[in-house]
């Protein structure tokens, strides 16, 4: 899936107005990704470039918010048409000149701050209107099991080729989703190789790792990673004949004993170089629980690169586990969630000790020892004495291979790392060996407890490790029917509680209100609706806002281009359906009997005139421009419409709008609500409508045919540039989106949520939206089931993650909701369902992976507890300082911006905490505490987080 690229500046085409560039461009992504499938093509373009652009194409709309008496007197300061698309700020010319591809990139580009990723279509329209270059395409991959999973490969895999036995060497880029027969095929090209006498190796770390035999599997399923080598082997000697090499390498390259060679092999591929590795005696050592750390850290096995120069600086007392981490391109989130784990006292106990006796080398849903193996010897260097920051590039390249989801130098959400490192080590820590086939069984009227032991037990059967003694707890799922009343429970272990923001369970949006009878001007409400609620929701909750009368309803229209492009005249249909960039027009119009006529009133300016030479002589015609937003009317379908009616009615729907009119207000007592009677001269201004076959509707009474039409019949009403200047047309103007993104409004202290609110939530019972039905076996059918969970078994370690992100068709944003949550005495005695057990359930918080910033351009730090000092250490990367949790709970803010801590013994972060998880935003860890003497007992942890 190789993909060419052009170094052609293309011409640019005639001048396009900014208004219709950016109407273009917005309709042509909607359909684009609306339809998005694997293999389609998209390109890159420099945010720098885009963001002029974007600039450029809504300067209008900027200008027409501020006050129109100032729009022209600045016309100096408006903005010129962007250059030609220039992308060279993204190519890497140096890397250009060792791989297979024309153009290479910068190897640490994030998208959003360093480029934008644009359909094929809208890259084809830019670079028409503006020509220029380079051109950058990129694949659209698939991801996940799903067709709809996909993803933009902008970093092909970049593999090494090294050809044996003539020891040449060449670097391509190449599909993940490539076959391996595609990579023989280009190996074989690349050296101008007769394909029957090649086989290629994975050659990572450069050990024979496996022949690369099965051609139709993809890289991806082959688990090849980036910048990894592949051995190039030709199978014939000098005489022609075959050599069994390929046959006999894998018989000499079989992996050693683990037992006794796991750590040199581990040694070799993230630690040293394989010229250091091989040209020392490293020998494998056990790691007694005798040993001490300073012993352990003093011991030739340590990273030299990270222990150098050390010891010098180690005095007696000093404490431990203060070591930072480097950063190696946008891994704050790999570093913050590491930091997390390496402190998590049971974990630092257990990794420093020998736990290579656990590792289950068989588990074929493990990594085979390899990731446990790496994040002991990091969190081992960690724990080391001294202060140098080590880096983590060994454990990275590990991650990457098992992970490729975090292979590349993008920024990820901590806590999807986070959940991928505590499965992973479980697998790989699995102390089950072989795990039997367990079917459950149904409680048949037997009690919770009896049941949750016997789900219990099954789990432990087929899971027992570190990770689920420390971080497993259970919950009861209860699901019933709405139809027939079944009732299904189960009890399922968990790894960490992904708790909703309190407000996600609502949406907010915006709406303009347009009146029939002209009683008020448009008039944008904004209302909070059931996030999986119906158009009912909606339509209730603007009545309410509006005030809507007796005798009137609402009908609410998408607006496209001017025109309205759908009736949401379905009740119930799902407000999933409408999206935050969506434009909604709502209409209040009277209740008839019966189903009435549509006429839709399409506003239209004259946008230029046009000149053609007719028999010599010279014609000039207006152009007429769609605009505004379009006005509604209804008629009942057997009545007769007259031109004078229909002149009527847009007059009166246009009275409120009309600039310098006067008003009659009258006050109803009981009621406050404020009617207007609006009075219009009619030669204020001249109406011109034309039907659909471009016949001029006069104002007389003669009769009008109203076409019939599925949506609305469409009228257009032409202004002159004379008459339009008559009225207000600021509402027709800017139509505003259902949910526009802005930042929020800073908030007081007085405003936090709490986390048991986001508890609340989170267990509260509610039904299972539509994609996630549930087949009852009692109606054997698919049923919306209500769906209650509760916490049953707590573990030691509690990982909490905040869900912060949210989502819409082209953005992602990041919910900036105060979280209030406890640093001692996180109580959920309260919560649990299992009333069997009297212990009070109380947890101390000592770990936060904490995001900050803006998505695009944020940061990970983790905050630490040390339980030995009890002292708080805010882990930036490389930078450990110290954090007086006194001083800072008294003196209102800390020194790391955006978290604050509030008086007494509670912690107020920003929703800038993040810790992990696409669309999540902070996670905390609670260490598990005995209620009535405090003593801590056990480590647990709350997690939060900010999506990817």
């Amino acid at each position: 899936m190789e993909m060419e690229m052009e170094m052609v500046v293309a011409v640019p085409s005639p001048e396009v107005p900014a208004e219709e560039e950016r109407a273009l461009i917005r309709d042509i992504t909607v359909a684009a990704e609306a339809h998005a499938k694997e293999g389609d093509t998209f390109f890159l373009i420099t945010h720098r470039w885009w963001q002029s652009w974007i600039d450029y194409v809504i300067q209008d709309l900027a200008n027409s918010t501020n006050n129109g008496s100032h729009h022209h007197e600045h016309g100096s300061n408006v903005l010129r048409r962007p250059g030609a698309i220039d992308n060279t700020d993204l190519i890497d010319d140096t890397a250009s000149e060792v791989s297979n591809m024309e153009i290479e990139l910068h190897d640490t580009l994030v998208e959003g701050r360093d480029y934008i990723l644009l359909p094929q279509q809208v890259w084809e329209k830019l670079h028409g209107w503006y020509g220029g270059g380079p051109t950058l395409p990129r694949k659209a991959i698939n991801t996940g099991l799903s067709q709809t999973d996909l993803a933009i490969e902008v970093y092909p895999l970049r593999l090494q080729l090294l050809l044996a036995p003539k020891g040449e060497q060449a670097v391509i880029r190449i599909s993940k989703k490539d076959t391996v027969g595609e990579l023989h095929k280009k190996a074989c090209e690349v050296f101008d190789l007769i394909p029957d006498e090649v086989c290629i190796w994975d050659y990572y770390g450069r050990t024979r790792h496996s022949l690369m035999d099965n051609l139709e599997k993809t890289l991806d399923d082959a688990n090849i990673q980036m910048d990894q080598d592949i051995l190039v082997e030709v199978t014939t000697d000098a005489n022609g004949s075959l050599d069994g090499g390929c046959i006999g390498s894998i018989q000499e390259n079989e992996y050693l004993e683990r037992e006794s060679t796991s750590l040199i092999a581990d040694a070799s591929k993230s630690g040293l170089s394989n010229e250091n590795f091989a040209s020392n005696n490293y020998t494998s050592r056990s790691y007694s629980s005798s040993l001490t750390q300073s012993q352990y850290l003093r011991s030739s096995n340590g990273d030299l690169d990270n222990m150098h120069g050390t010891s010098s600086m180690i005095t007696r007392g000093s404490p431990l586990g203060l070591t930072g981490l480097l950063n190696l391109g946008n891994t704050c989130f790999m570093n913050s969630a590491i930091q997390c784990l390496v402190h998590t006292p049971e974990f630092a106990r257990y990794f420093r000790e020998d736990y290579h006796r656990e590792i289950n080398w068989q588990n074929p849903l493990g990594m085979v020892g390899e990731l446990a193996l790496a994040f002991g010897e990091l969190l081992r260097k960690l724990w080391a004495p001294g202060r140098t920051p080590v880096s983590p590039r060994p454990f990275k390249t590990k991650l990457s291979r098992f992970a490729p989801q975090f292979s590349g130098y993008n920024q990820h959400d901590s806590q999807e790392l986070l959940a991928f490192l505590l499965d992973g080590l479980h697998e790989d820590l699995n102390r089950v060996k072989h795990r039997p086939y367990i079917k459950s069984k149904d409680a048949d009227g037997r009690s919770d407890d009896e049941v949750a032991d016997e789900y219990w037990a099954n789990h432990i059967a087929r899971n027992n490790s570190i990770i689920v003694d420390v971080c497993q707890g259970q919950y009861k799922s209860t699901l019933v029917c709405p139809a027939c009343g079944k009732v299904s429970v189960t009890f399922d272990p968990f790894m960490y509680l992904s708790l909703p923001l309190q407000f996600t369970s609502t949406r907010s949006m915006t709406v303009m209100v347009f009146t029939f009878d002209g009683s008020t001007p448009p008039t944008p409400y904004t209302v909070n609706v059931p996030k999986q609620g119906r158009c009912r929701d909606l339509i209730q909750a603007i009545s309410n806002a509006c005030s809507l009368r007796n005798g009137e309803r609402l009908v609410i229209a998408e607006i496209r281009n001017h025109r309205i492009h759908r009736l949401l005249d379905d009740p119930v249909v799902q407000l999933s359906t409408i999206n935050d960039d969506d434009h909604l027009a709502v209409y209040r119009l009277p209740k008839m009997e019966k189903k009435p006529n549509y006429i839709q009133f399409v506003h239209r300016r004259d946008d230029c005139f046009t000149t053609y030479r007719d028999n010599g002589n010279n014609i000039s015609v207006t152009a007429w421009k769609p605009y505004g937003v379009p006005l509604l009317a209804q008629v009942s379908r057997n009545e007769t419409v007259t031109g004078m009616h229909i002149h009527e009615m847009v007059r009166k729907m246009l009275a409120p709008m009309q600039k310098n009119q006067e008003s009659q207000h009258s006050v109803q007592s009981s009621v406050s609500t404020r009617t207007q009677t609006y009075h219009t001269d009619s030669t204020k201004f001249q109406l011109q409508l034309i039907d659909d076959s471009n016949t001029t509707i006069e104002q007389s009474n003669d009769t009008i045919r109203v076409p019939q039409s599925s949506l609305a019949a469409v009228i257009f009403v032409n202004w002159s540039k004379a008459d339009l200047k008559k009225l207000n047309t600021h509402h027709l103007e800017n139509l505003p989106e259902v949910f526009k993104y802005a930042p929020p409004a800073k908030r007081t202290r007085g405003e936090p949520l709490s986390l048991y609110s986001c508890l609340d939530a989170f267990l509260r019972e509610e039904p299972l939206v539509p994609e996630d039905m549930w087949y009852c076996p009692r109606c054997k059918e698919q049923r919306q089931a209500s769906k209650k969970l509760d916490l049953w078994r707590l573990p030691e370690v509690l990982v909490i993650h905040l869900k912060r992100f949210s989502f819409s068709r082209s953005t992602k944003q990041k919910l900036e909701t105060f979280v209030n949550f406890p640093i001692h005495d996180f109580d959920l005695t309260n919560y649990i369902a299992n009333k069997k057990s009297s212990e009070r359930q109380i947890y101390e918080l000592y770990a936060v992976s904490n995001h900050y910033g803006s998505m695009a351009s944020g940061h990970y730090t983790a905050y630490i507890k040390l339980l030995d000092e009890e002292r708080w250490y805010n882990f930036d990367d490389s930078h450990v300082s110290a954090i007086n949790e006194e001083d800072g709970i008294n003196c209102d803010t800390i020194t790391m911006s955006e978290r604050r801590l509030a008086s007494g013994t509670w912690s107020q972060m920003r929703n800038e905490l993040d810790i992990v998880n696409n669309g999540t935003n902070c996670c905390s860890i609670g260490h598990f505490t005995d209620g009535n003497s405090h003593k801590e007992n056990a480590s647990g942890h709350p997690s939060f987080a900010p999506y990817d």
